[in-house]
């Protein structure tokens, strides 16, 4: 069925930035489908940030923010998805077109969660290294190619790719000690590339991409994971969850958004320049 208000896709959608995107979304008049592994409250796990332990239970489920959603008054699309599963990925979209037959704004949120992405150099599982490379990268262009004809038959729409500094900045320690791991890293650096093909082959054709780094967030997944207090004596100063989520707001809905085409819009300077948060 079409819907006649805008369409919003957020990946990554139980918790964290995704979760509080998904709801300034839906404040701001989009209906909104979204994506994430854990469906019921309560079963949500990650991974540790090092070694082989147990998985750590986490809050954020599709079942809570579908609630608190429509609480907002916006209808709400929950769809399972794993990014380290590539026939969830195109089956998501296809959800999603089946279900509404539009997307206008795609927010690649999600990030593969992969035990030991985060080991020291010589520690490091070259497996772990390449799945972390399919799920934050090859099968994020499998996303975009699934919901890219769709803008473009409908003349346009908006992507924010949600980027990481660990991209483009050297780690100040080895992870554990404020640095983090060279598999995530590079897996958002080559994931860091998608807004620029993007816009070269398509910003004439109405599409537009942006690579939105959040900044030092505390989400609920990372504090769960701990290990944050060594980044914050590193001079990482935390940026809150509402702030990505506000700024991916005003790059699809305001015109003067065009002029951070072609650069990583930094959320913290964003927010602060503009009073998105005031």
């Amino acid at each position: 069925m079409t819907t006649n208000r805008p369409v919003a896709m957020v990946t990554g959608a139980s918790r964290g930035i995704g979760r509080r995107t998904a709801l300034a979304l839906a404040a701001a008049g989009y209906d909104v489908a979204f994506t994430a592994r854990t469906v019921e409250e309560g079963r949500g796990r990650i991974p540790p940030r090092h070694g082989r332990a147990e998985p750590i239970p986490v809050p954020g489920s599709l079942e809570r923010t579908g609630a608190e959603i429509e609480a907002l008054g916006a209808r709400a699309l929950p769809v399972r998805m794993d990014l380290l599963d590539r026939a969830s990925v195109t089956a998501a979209a296809g959800t999603v077109l089946d279900a509404w037959g539009r997307v206008d704004v795609l927010v690649n949120n999600a990030v593969a969660h992969i035990a030991g992405t985060h080991e020291r150099f010589l520690d490091l599982d070259p497996e772990v290294a390449a799945r972390t490379v399919t799920g934050n990268y090859l099968n994020q262009i499998v996303l975009l190619q699934a919901v890219l004809p769709a803008m473009l038959e409908r003349g346009g729409g908006t992507i924010v790719n949600l980027c990481s500094g660990s991209a483009t900045t050297d780690p100040p320690g080895p992870p554990g000690e404020g640095g983090w791991g060279v598999a995530y890293s590079a897996s958002k650096a080559a994931f860091g590339r998608l807004a620029g093909a993007v816009n070269a082959e398509y910003r004439a054709a109405g599409v537009r991409a942006f690579n939105l780094d959040p900044g030092f967030v505390v989400t609920e997944a990372g504090a769960a994971r701990g290990g944050l207090d060594s980044l914050k004596d590193e001079g990482f100063e935390p940026t809150p969850e509402e702030a990505p989520a506000a700024a991916v707001v005003w790059l699809v809905t305001d015109p003067a958004a065009e002029e951070y085409l072609g650069r990583v819009v930094w959320t913290p300077r964003l927010v602060a320049d503009l009073g998105l948060l005031a």
